[in-house]
């Protein structure tokens, strides 16, 4: 590995530039949907099953956020999820309280499965489908609790994140 990276941090960085590349391959279907929905159901389905398909994905952004945490590409996301949230609220599809955010942290979610192993990944669609059925919108769901965290909070905040332990 060294005959192409000088250093193991530079394979890191490289494996996240790389992931930042794929995050660009999935815009196009995502954003071209034919509604605001299917983009919200395309934005879930295709970056929660990369997520769990690649474990090596979490670690990483924790090792790139503390090598250089000014190096943010992942923001430039939000203003292309904001539209097709927007999108998907304005066709009366999506929750109105819904937010970039929160679309993220159900990435993340789902893309958990994957700490389980290949086992499970045929089943994962099972929790997809609960996690869509709780964002449409209905007159009769409850009001989410509070605000929800700013799109830059949360990528720092998801770059940094680290194991849980029962202490925590």
């Amino acid at each position: 590995m060294y005959r192409h990276f000088p250093t193991r941090d530079a394979l890191i960085r490289e494996l996240y530039d790389v992931a930042v590349g794929e995050l660009h391959g999935f815009a196009p279907e995502i954003l071209g949907a034919e509604t605001g929905w299917r983009s919200v159901e395309l934005y879930l389905e295709r970056l929660a099953n990369w997520v769990a398909e690649s474990p090596f994905l979490p670690p990483v952004m924790r090792r790139v956020a503390e090598l250089d945490p000014d190096y943010r590409p992942g923001t430039e996301f939000e203003e292309a999820v904001n539209g097709l949230i927007a999108r998907a609220q304005a066709e009366g599809s999506l929750r109105d309280d819904v937010t970039a955010v929160d679309l993220s942290v159900l990435v993340d979610m789902l893309g958990s499965i994957g700490q389980y192993g290949g086992e499970y990944l045929p089943f994962w669609r099972r929790q997809l489908t609960i996690v869509l059925d709780g964002l449409r919108a209905r007159p009769d769901t409850t009001p989410l609790p509070g605000v929800g965290l700013e799109f830059g909070a949360f990528h720092d905040m998801s770059h940094r994140k680290g194991p849980v332990t029962a202490l925590d």
